[in-house]
C-alpha cells in the first residue's frame, strides 16, 4: 500500500535516525519509493533542518543525537554514470582513468555512448539516471566544445550531481557554475608554438581538424604567436570553410604546407591530430618536403605519434588524470571524502610536450 507523504517522511526519519546515514538509492529501494520521489522527501525535510542532504546521501542533522557507530556514507554501492561519445582513440583513456578512480572506491562506472548524435546525450544521461547512477561524469558532443546559448540546458536541471570532462561553458551560461575537468589545450598549443620558436622557428603554421578541442588550440596558438612576437601566417583554409570528407581535408591541408614552404611562409608546423600528421607526412615527402629540415612538425594529441616512422614530436594531454580527476571530484560530491569540496571546482590540467625526431630536436631516449 503507497504510504501517505507524512507517513513516508516519519519513516525516512526513523530509518536515519536508527542509521546515522543512508544512501538515497538503498533508502528509496527499502521504502519501496522511486528514488525521484525520495529525493523530492529528503529535500522537504531538509528544509525542516530535520536531516542534512549530501549529493547521493541522507544523514542526520550534526549535533543532533544519533548512534554512536554512525559512519560517512561509503563508496559501496555508488554508482557513477558516464556519457562520452565513444570509448574510441582520445576517450578510451579518458574512461580509463575515471573507471580505476571509481572502482579505487568502491563504487561502479556506467557507461553511455552518445557517438555524435543529436539529443543523444541527454537520452544516455537520463538512461543511466534511471538505471541507477548516483551522479554523471557528462561530455556532450558540442561541436565547438562548449554549448552555444540555449543549449544543454538539462544538464543544469540535474538533482543529482553533474561534472563536465573535456567540456566547458562560457561565463554567464547556466552551465558555467557546474564542476569540470578539462585538458587545457591552449596551453598545450601554445608550449608547441613556444618549443619551436625555441629552436628558431618565426613562421609556424597551424593545421587542425574540425572537432571540440579545435577551437581551444587555435586560441592557444594565437596567444603564442602573439606573446613571442612570432610572424603571422595566412590561417588554413580549413578555419573558414570545414572540410567535407577526410580526404578533403587531407587535400587542403597537404596544398596549405606545401604552398607555404615552397613560399618561404612556414618553416614549421601544428597538426592536430597525429593520425593526420602521420597520414600527411609521407605525402609532404612525396611532394619534395623533407621533415623536418624543410618542415618542423608537432603532433597534437600523442595517441600514436611514437608509432609513426618518423616518430612525432607531439602534445599530449593526460586524459588518463582527466577522468581520474573528474571522477574524484563527482565522487567528493556525493559525499565519499572527509572534506568534500565546498565551492564548485573548474580544473584544467595542462598537457606535456614529448620531443622526438619530427620537429628537429629530438630528446635523448624518446
Amino acid at each position: 500500500m503507497r504510504l501517505h507523504v507524512d507517513q513516508r517522511h516519519e519513516r525516512v526519519l526513523q530509518l536515519v535516525r536508527e542509521r546515522g546515514s543512508l544512501r538515497v538509492a538503498e533508502l528509496a529501494e527499502e521504502l519501496g519509493m522511486s528514488a525521484v520521489t525520495l529525493r523530492r522527501d529528503v529535500e522537504a525535510l531538509a528544509a525542516q533542518g530535520l536531516v542534512e542532504r549530501l549529493h547521493g546521501a541522507v544523514v542526520w542533522p550534526s549535533g543532533a543525537s544519533q548512534p554512536a557507530s554512525a559512519a560517512a556514507p561509503s563508496a559501496e554501492g555508488l554508482v557513477v554514470g558516464m556519457v562520452v561519445p565513444t570509448t574510441e582513440y582520445y576517450y578510451a583513456d579518458v574512461v580509463r582513468g575515471a573507471r580505476e578512480a571509481v572502482e579505487a572506491a568502491g563504487a561502479r562506472l556506467t557507461i553511455g555512448l552518445s557517438r555524435y548524435l543529436p539529443d543523444e546525450d541527454e537520452a544516455q544521461a537520463r538512461r543511466l539516471l534511471s538505471t541507477g547512477a548516483d551522479g554523471l561524469l557528462l561530455t556532450p558532443s558540442w561541436e565547438r566544445g562548449h554549448p552555444e546559448p540555449g543549449e544543454g540546458l538539462w544538464a543544469a536541471e540535474q538533482e543529482t550531481p553533474v561534472v563536465l570532462v573535456e567540456r566547458w561553458a562560457p561565463l554567464g551560461h547556466p552551465l558555467a557554475g557546474l564542476d569540470r575537468v578539462r585538458s587545457d589545450h591552449a596551453h598545450g598549443a601554445a608550449e608547441a608554438v613556444a618549443h619551436l620558436a625555441g629552436l628558431g622557428h618565426r613562421s609556424i603554421a597551424l593545421a587542425v581538424q574540425e572537432s571540440p578541442t579545435a577551437p581551444r588550440l587555435r586560441a592557444g596558438y594565437a596567444a603564442a604567436v602573439a606573446a613571442l612576437g612570432l610572424s603571422p601566417v595566412a590561417a588554413s583554409p580549413l578555419q573558414d570553410t570545414p572540410s567535407r570528407s577526410e580526404t578533403d581535408r587531407f587535400e587542403r591541408t597537404l596544398e596549405y604546407l606545401c604552398e607555404g614552404v615552397a613560399g618561404g611562409d612556414v618553416t614549421a608546423a601544428i597538426v592536430h591530430s597525429d593520425a593526420d600528421a602521420i597520414v600527411l607526412i609521407p605525402r609532404l615527402q612525396a611532394r619534395g618536403v623533407r621533415v623536418p629540415e624543410d618542415l618542423a612538425v608537432i603532433a597534437y594529441d600523442d595517441e600514436v605519434a611514437s608509432l609513426a616512422d618518423l616518430p612525432l614530436t607531439a602534445v599530449a594531454p593526460d586524459k588518463h588524470a582527466v577522468g581520474a580527476a573528474a571522477a574524484k571530484l563527482l565522487l567528493s560530491r556525493l559525499g565519499v571524502s572527509d572534506e568534500g569540496p565546498a565551492a564548485r571546482r573548474h580544473l584544467d590540467i595542462l598537457p606535456t610536450l614529448r620531443v622526438r625526431v619530427s620537429c628537429g630536436a629530438a630528446a635523448a631516449g624518446a
